[in-house]
């Protein structure tokens, strides 16, 4: 693949991801009152910028990895004395003038557009897209498999895995990886007879689909659209959280994760198989930013959301010095963790490990 591809790729997939997730902050902070300083996509100097009536300056960075919506007054959450001293004229618009549930809005805001936009584009997909599904119909088991010790046979069709209905091979798929480290309890169709069984952990259970089991699946009408995209966003989301707990728990190996160049690759490849590829990758990025920027950690919206939850609880508010500390170290492990990343990146394109 030349380089050109993957390049364009990548800043078209981020643009999108980052502008929707930074425009969720944006429009909540403006409908909370609070004034808006800049809005930037992209780091380091401005190629382009203009100034909105609001006086919010909009800029297009020479580094357009990211971007990033400057709240007046939002480093003063942990010095609210400094907030205090301000002159009245000084506190119109500013962050800590609104109250704790609006400030909750605007930093969930991002998070919500992006599983918004994931939602759009997946049900958008079902509504235009026809394709061919692989049923769940199993062609062949591996011997001395999970699937095979169970009982499992050829012609068996999958019908739940953990009470979840299972429609195609896809999803059968996504219930397996949920389900890779635990029990799975599977529910199968044999000669007009439900039968149940267990599936005990592996990685792989030894089924191989029937490969003649297709069916051409029409594209779907509005409404039962947007439930598929809600349940693909689901799913997707449930699968990014199981294999974070994974690499967590060393269960999984972390050098699965990847950088910008993983993201750049994958986009890549989508953006030459066509527009219905190139936008699934653009709905899964963004799902994976919005569950990315939940996880509880300073710095992250999901750390923020967590401050303001602890301080809902216990009546008082979170200051001084030990959150500043506490934020310079969520950047700290933020900057390590990419390193980490570029480095697996680096490392599989390269073939040093």
């Amino acid at each position: 693949m030349h380089i050109i591809l993957p390049v364009v790729a990548l800043l078209v997939v981020l643009g999108i991801v980052v502008f929707i997730h930074e425009a969720g902050h944006f429009m909540a902070a403006r409908w909370a009152g609070v004034r808006v300083d800049a809005f930037s996509i992209g780091f380091g100097h401005p190629l382009f910028k203009w100034t909105d009536k609001h006086g919010t300056v909009w800029k297009l960075c020479c580094l357009p990895l990211g971007g990033y919506v400057s709240i007046y007054g939002q480093e003063d959450m942990f010095h609210r004395k400094k907030y205090a001293d301000l002159p009245p004229a000084k506190k119109v618009g500013h962050y800590l003038s609104v109250p704790a549930w609006k400030q909750f809005i605007i930093i969930a805001a991002g998070v919500v557009m992006n599983f918004m936009l994931a939602w759009l584009l997946y049900s958008a997909d079902f509504m235009f897209r026809p394709r061919t599904l692989q049923l769940p119909v199993i062609g062949q088991v591996v011997r001395n498999s999970i699937a095979f010790n169970a009982g499992i046979k050829p012609g068996d069709v999958i019908m739940k895995i953990n009470n979840v209905h299972i429609d195609n091979w896809g999803e059968l798929i996504i219930a397996k990886e949920i389900s890779s480290k635990h029990n799975a309890n599977v529910m199968i169709a044999r000669k007009n007879k439900l039968i149940n069984v267990q599936l005990s952990p592996a990685p792989r259970w030894g089924l191989i689909a029937d490969g003649s089991k297709k069916t051409e699946a029409h594209t779907k009408p509005f409404f039962n659209a947007l439930y598929s995209g809600l349940r693909e966003t689901y799913y997707q989301s449930k699968n990014l959280l199981v294999v974070l707990k994974q690499i967590i728990t060393g269960e999984r190996s972390s050098k699965q994760l990847g950088s910008f160049i993983t993201i750049a690759q994958v986009s890549g490849h989508a953006l030459e198989m066509g527009f219905f590829a190139f936008m699934a990758i653009i709905a899964l990025l963004s799902v994976n930013l919005g569950i990315i920027n939940l996880l509880p950690l300073p710095v992250l919206d999901g750390g923020y959301l967590l401050i303001l939850f602890i301080e809902a609880i216990i009546h008082r508010k979170l200051d001084g010095k030990a959150m500043d500390i506490t934020i310079v170290c969520g950047w700290i492990l933020i900057m390590l963790l990419f390193l980490f990343t570029m480095w697996n990146d680096i490392a599989r394109v390269f073939r040093l490990n």
